[in-house]
């Protein structure tokens, strides 16, 4: 009897990001080194650790801001940094980045904003850049505002028309830095809430940079923890696991506000935990609203612009 091979339907997936052996340097200083780490398709993933750890530069280099000194970066079956500049902006034409301020052009409308990318990659007429326009702005919860300015909106409705404009080339992957950072409480808890939606909605694979302990519990499915003393991780995985199973102080230290020692890890707060779905395992100013809505929902008014 012939043997066969193993259905490859029985196999798994290959990662959507896979990093090895990553050294990140500045000049002779290396910021970290040795990083191992994979992020699956779909997962919510979490870079996370201290201030001065890497996490930002990190990013850079997983969106082709920064060479690295050493070791790879593969998108599916691609090595981006041993390719061309060519093969990278290949990459990146299927992701979207959401920058810390939201980084909108403050003389565009939120409309032309979020049109930018569709008419700079695209040969759609303007009546199909209206339309994808009008559904991305709906979709982070911002219809009706297509002819609003940057200034006469809240902080959180920048973050969330920043998302849209990222959203616009319908990206397989999507990069936060800092995404909660100069927002509320309420604000920020909508937001991750989006990004929740957006992963179940459309399977978007979510890279998220942060150190709100809130967001990392509510929406982390994966993450890699980057230790500032050491300059490479000391953990990976469901961030819930890494302070059940307490196995690496630091992370279990960053993880509970240093309230908690090794076999004493606590979660800190009532926040709720991440279920992974089946078959996947310097900050910005402060801004705060009185609304339960924090100027970023669906029905949030121009009149919470700015505040302050």
């Amino acid at each position: 009897m012939n043997q066969t091979s193993q259905p490859s339907a029985l196999q798994p997936p290959a990662p959507h990001i896979r990093v090895r052996d990553l050294t990140v340097s500045y000049g002779t200083f290396a910021l970290m080194r040795e990083l191992n780490f994979d992020i699956r398709r779909g997962d919510i993933f979490i870079i996370m650790g201290g201030s001065g750890c890497g996490k930002s530069t990190l990013l850079k280099v997983l969106v082709g801001l920064k060479q690295p000194a050493s070791g790879t970066v593969h998108y599916g079956g691609t090595d981006f940094w041993g390719g061309t500049p060519a093969v990278r902006d290949a990459v990146m034409r299927r992701a979207g980045i959401l920058y810390q301020s939201g980084a909108l052009w403050s003389s565009m409308t939120l409309a032309e904003n979020v049109a930018l990318p569709l008419e700079q990659y695209t040969r759609l007429t303007r009546a199909e850049i209206a339309d994808i326009v009008a559904f991305k702005l709906a979709l982070v919860g911002l219809a009706g505002f297509e002819r609003f300015y940057p200034s006469e909106i809240s902080g959180g409705m920048r973050k969330r028309a920043g998302l849209a404009r990222a959203l616009a080339l319908d990206p397989e992957i999507v990069f936060f830095d800092e995404p909660s950072a100069g927002l509320d409480p309420v604000s920020a808890r909508l937001l991750d809430d989006l990004i929740l939606e957006l992963r179940e909605s459309l399977g978007t694979t979510i890279v998220v940079v942060t150190h709100e302990l809130a967001s990392i519990f509510a929406i982390g499915t994966n993450s890699v923890f980057l230790d500032v003393e050491t300059r490479t991780m000391t953990a990976s995985g469901n961030p819930n696991d890494i302070l059940r199973e307490a196995r690496d102080p630091k992370a279990v230290r960053f993880l509970t506000r240093g309230e908690s020692s090794m076999g004493a890890a606590r979660r800190p707060g009532p926040v709720t935990g991440a279920t992974p779905p089946s078959g996947m395992p310097p900050d910005g100013q402060e801004e705060t609203g009185s609304t339960d809505k924090a100027g970023i929902g669906p029905d949030a008014s121009p009149c919470g612009k700015e505040e302050r």
